[in-house]
């Protein structure tokens, strides 16, 4: 980003979806856990600090037959890079404490059968019935906008089969925590991350802990500007048209505080807006 934009960003100040599993660390550091979804999950959650933490790529690898339907799965999915040195004996003993679904998982059959397996026994597999290990979700986006004319299905749609199939299998419901906008929490970790960006030594605004207005901006009025609108203030909601809404009007359930139809249009309006404010207090 810093070389696309010109401008030096820092790490600190590129929230993820599954950026809040960092704060999990110090509850599951040592504990064997399963990072599920595509790219690299397991090196995401290693690099936040998990020690223990196995892609459900390489999980599903060590039990024999535990996926059905692999001998007819032509094509050949890319390893996560993150691989530690276990034997196959550890894995098969030890109790998966968490799952963490980290980015949109690519073999749906597969990860529902195996989080179904790890959910239902307890943490192992193959064994008898056993207490629901923990169950987290980056996002719950139903659907998102790409190339295609119309929405793709997100994060969401997967946790809903996930908990469809779960429920009718199980006698006690799933149980799940989702990080993704709307959730308040997620709007209050990216305030606590600004806060401290701004107290930071290489900010100009030390000191300053209190903003007036934060400003969220987002194509989705089901998922970025009800969840600004549920955080409250000083959130101030921006809806463009560049990807999920395409609407002339405001969304007539969720309406944002201003609609726009580009991200560079947002942008000028804030500069405009808060040039604006400091000329008045100048």
């Amino acid at each position: 980003m810093s070389h696309l934009l010109g401008v030096q960003v820092s790490p600190l100040q590129v929230i993820q979806a599954h950026s809040p599993f960092r704060k999990l660390v110090n509850r599951f550091e040592n504990e064997l856990v399963v990072a599920a979804g595509k790219g690299e999950p397991a090196a995401v959650m290693s690099n936040y600090g998990f020690k223990n933490v196995i892609s459900m790529d390489e999980y599903a690898s060590y039990f024999d037959n535990i996926d059905p339907l692999a001998p007819y799965k032509k094509l050949m999915f890319r390893q996560d890079g993150h691989k530690e040195l276990r034997s196959r004996e550890d894995v098969l003993s030890q109790r998966v404490q968490a799952a963490f679904i980290v980015s949109d998982p690519v073999d749906w059959s597969r990860d529902i059968q195996v989080l179904c397996d790890i959910l239902r026994t307890g943490g192992l597999p193959g064994k008898e019935i056993g207490p629901q290990p923990h169950l987290y979700i980056a996002n719950d986006d139903l659907d998102y906008q790409t190339e295609f004319p119309t929405e793709r299905l997100g994060m969401g749609a997967f946790r809903i089969a996930l908990e469809s199939i779960f429920n009718r299998i199980h006698e006690k419901p799933l149980e799940y925590t989702s990080f993704g906008k709307p959730n308040p929490f997620v709007f209050k970790n990216a305030e606590d991350v600004l806060k401290e960006i701004a107290t930071s030594p290489y900010s100009s605004n030390q000191g300053s802990h209190h903003f007036k207005t934060l400003y969220m901006i987002g194509d989705n009025p089901k998922i970025d500007i009800r969840g600004a609108r549920q955080a409250g203030t000083p959130w101030f909601s921006i809806l463009t048209r560049t990807g999920v809404f395409k609407g002339k009007d405001n969304h007539s359930e969720f309406p944002a505080d201003l609609v726009v139809d580009t991200v560079e249009e947002a942008v000028d309006f804030i500069l405009t807006r808060e040039s604006a404010k400091q000329s008045l207090l100048s």
